[in-house]
This record gives C-alpha cells, structure tokens and sequence, in this order.
C-alpha cells in the first residue's frame, strides 16, 4: 500500500513539474513584440493622427483646393484636377484617404467593442465616448465627399467581402446616433483613467471632446439645411461647443519628426500656384490677409505672379504659391471659426441680423489671428467695421457674405469643409462663391469624389456604384438633392 501511494506521489509530482515546464515554455514561445491584444489608449492615438494627416489634412484636402479655386493646380496630377483631365473621374485619385479612412474605422470599432459592454475594457467610458466621436468624423468625411459608401456590412475582414452601399441618408442617421452616445458616454463616471498623453489632440480633456461632439453636431445639422433645416437646432449645439479658438480640435506639427501636410506636399511635388479668383476676392474687400496669403515662389523672379484658374501653364518656379503653408502649420478637424460661421449663418438664415453680425465678428478676428495668418485682434475689428458691416444690410446680404468670409477664412487647412459648403450652396440655389474655372461650365465642376480603387476593383457593390467615374460631374449627394 505505501509502494502504491509512492508512486501516487510521484506521478502527481510529475504531472506538476511537466505542466509548470509547459507553461514556462508557452511563456518563452510568446513574441512580446506581437501582442494578440492591444489596449484602446495606444490604438486611438494612431487614429487621431490619420485622421488628421491622412484623412482630412491630405489628398481629400489638395484636391478639394484645386476645385474650390483656393489653388490651382499648375503640374502634376493637381494639373490634371485643375484641368479636368483623369484626376476627377479615376478610382485611383483618392484611394490612399480611402484606405486610410477605413483603416481608422476599423480600429475605432475594436477600441468601441473593447469599452463597450462586455469587452475587455468594459467601463472605459471616456475613451469609449472618443472613439465614437472620431467615428463619426471620420465616417462624416467619407460619407460627405464619397456620398452612399459600404458600412453596415464594413469593417467584417474574412466574413464579408463585397459590403453594399448604405445610403447617405442613413450614415447621417448613423452618425447622429454616434455623437449622441458620445455625449452620454463622456459624461459618466469612467473606471479607467485619463488617456492622458495618448490623447495627441486635447491630453484626455474630455469636455474639450464634449465640446468637439456638439460642434460636430452643428456642422452636420447645417449640412442638411436643403433635406430638413433645423436652424435653431444649429445655434443650439454650436452655443454648447468651443468658446474660444483655444478649444478648437486641431492636430499640431512638430516641426521635425511631423510636419503639416500642405508643407509636405509643397516639398516632395510643388505643385499649386496661388489662385488669381480668390486673389480677387480679397482685393475687391481690401481684405488685408491678401499680403499675407500669397509669397513669391522662392525660384522666381517675377514677384508674386498668379495662376490663371483653369488655364495655368504647366511650369513650376512660375506662379506665386502659398504664404500661410508652413511647416507647424495645424490640421483643423473642427475650428472655433467654423463654429462661429455656422451661427452667424443660421442667425442669418434665422433673420436675426444683430446676433448674425456678432458672430461674425467673432469668426473674422479668429481667422485673422490664426497662428500661419498672425494678424492682430485690431486688424480684425477694423476689417470688419470698415469693409465688412456697410455690406451686412438686411439678413440676406449678410448670408451672402457670411459664406464667402467662411470660404476665405478656410484658406487652405479647412479646404475640405469649404468644398462641402458650396455644394451645399449651389444645391439651395446659392451661388454665393464665384468660381472662375471656365472649365466648370464646359467639362464640369466635381460634385463629388470617386470611390477608392482598392474596391473598385474587388467589390461588385462599389465597383457598379462607380461605373466609369463620370458621374462625378451630374451626381450630387443626397444631401445636396442627388439620390446617392
């Protein structure tokens, strides 16, 4: 009986030292530089760093430059934008942001499902209220340039293949939903704490993305005044975000290990010239930013020569370029001008003309003293009563002024909303914006942007959507009265 109960030990003995040496080996065998689970804090700050210089302050932002006539395109392929010629139509065009966009969702759906209910970081309320925030951005942009694009059935690798197009109208839907749960989210009391560092846009101030989600609000409401206009509404969330340009949401550049898009790509490809129609827009307002928007190419010798809209020679060194491109210039997700803008634009629309003027204001003195423009609070003020307010006689001639001090101010990081708001305009019978591209009336002004070409070619889905590209020039989106 002891012999029996020898071996017993010995073999329990045994069976423990071969399970602890399994375990010992399971620990070696891992390669703690590739971890199967990644936390949301260092996830989401890949995000907003795409979402900033890959999304909105990259290609989407240069091409919209050139048709919104803050550029013109004078070589390469912003040549080609400029003069309709392959850019608009080709699936290749704005791939890059394509990919980059639903690169981010993706992420931003696993950093959701890991703070929501049941995941692994359940209670993480801030940050989970963040990513919804910046999938709502991120899925604004898309849905604004791109129109109806794959995303109920999106985001599945290895489950579905060929997503269908949900329509525009129900990604706003969408999108609302996602601002609203941010609202709550960031509200709660968190178990986890501060994003802290991670956080490269506000350090893990959560009211300051508090802020960002009404903001958001406000700009997609305005962006749906033809559909179902909600003015008030506008006035509503804007008054609940930024109070001061302080609290705006921009990505900021370093200088050395990251540097503003617009710089970046003046370095590697030189290729705008500076826009003689917004040019004469400054001049006709004696608009003091117009010695300040436009410098004399630094190969050049002819002083500050302007690029022909739609008709520029092909010929770098020639043309005047950009004064406010700078290397630490920030990328704009969501200014404390557009806030401004868009209620002095829904006070117009409201009829209110004293509030509408007092935002205005507002917005002009934070354009002026942005830190690429540097002009005084005083330069503002004296703009503004002297050229500005003998023009802001009744409502309707402030609208009308309202969004062309918006798309000047917009000039260049903001190329992108710009581009937005005069679709958006055009749509409602507002031809507020004068553009001189006498290519828009022959060949067309794009009304949209092309799929990405990676699904072009493999998702049936989209690649019936694109047909052969043409539809950019007679198909607006849904929300500027287009079906798609």
């Amino acid at each position: 009986m002891k012999k029996y109960i020898s071996k017993l030990i010995i073999a329990f003995i045994a069976m423990a030292l071969y399970s602890c040496s399994e375990d010992k080996l399971d620990d070696i065998n891992k390669n703690v530089n590739d971890p199967s689970e990644v936390g949301s804090s260092l996830i989401i700050t890949d995000v907003m760093v795409n979402s900033a210089f890959s999304v909105v302050g990259s290609d989407l932002a240069f091409y919209a430059s050139t048709y919104i006539e803050h550029n013109v395109g004078i070589f390469g392929q912003m040549n080609q934008a400029e003069i309709r010629v392959a850019q608009p139509t080709s699936s290749t065009t704005y791939n890059n942001s394509w990919g980059s966009i639903y690169t981010n969702l993706l992420n931003l759906k696993d950093i959701i499902n890991k703070c929501s209910a049941g995941g692994s970081e359940e209670g993480n309320f801030h940050t989970l209220g963040i990513a919804q925030i910046l999938t709502a951005y991120n899925l604004g942009i898309l849905t604004d340039v791109m129109g109806d694009v794959p995303y109920s059935e999106a985001l599945q690798p290895g489950i579905i293949f060929t997503p269908i197009l949900d329509s525009q109208e129900a990604i706003y839907t969408e999108l609302f939903t996602l601002l609203d749960s941010a609202i709550t989210n960031l509200q709660k009391d968190s178990t986890f704490g501060s994003l802290g560092a991670q956080d490269v846009i506000y350090g893990g101030d959560e009211e300051k993305w508090l802020k960002m989600a009404y903001g958001l609000k406000a700009r997609h409401t305005m962006r749906l005044s033809l559909k179902s206009p909600d003015y008030a509404s506008v006035i509503s969330f804007a008054n609940n975000s930024f109070s001061s340009a302080s609290e705006q949401c921009q990505f900021d550049y370093n200088g050395t290990s990251s540097t503003s898009p617009f710089q970046q790509f003046y370095d590697d490809r030189d290729y705008f010239g500076a826009s003689t129609s917004l040019h004469n827009k400054l001049v006709s307002r004696n608009d003091p930013r117009d010695d300040i928007f436009f410098i004399e190419h630094p190969d050049s010798s002819e002083g500050i020569l302007f690029a022909p809209n739609g008709e520029p020679e092909q010929a770098q060194g020639k043309y005047a370029i950009s004064g406010i491109t700078d290397i630490m210039a920030p990328t704009y997700l969501l200014s404390y001008h557009e806030i401004e803008f868009l209620k002095a634009e829904a006070y117009a629309r409201l009829d209110q003309l004293e509030n509408a003027k007092t935002a205005l204001k507002n917005a002009i003195t934070a354009a002026f003293t942005k830190v690429n423009v540097g002009l005084a609070t005083a330069d503002a003020e004296t703009y503004y009563t002297d050229e500005l307010e003998p023009k802001l006689t009744d409502s309707d001639a402030a609208l009308e002024e309202i969004m062309v001090q918006k798309y000047i101010a917009f000039f260049e990081e903001e190329a992108v909303e710009a581009y937005n708001d005069i679709r958006r305009l055009n749509a409602m019978g507002e031809d507020f914006i004068q553009l001189d591209n006498p290519l828009n009336s022959t060949i067309g002004f794009p009304l949209r942007f092309t799929y990405g070409s990676d699904d072009v070619t493999t998702n049936v889905n989209v690649r019936d959507a694109y047909g052969n590209g043409t539809y950019v020039y007679s198909e607006n989106v849904w929300w500027a009265g287009g079906s798609r």
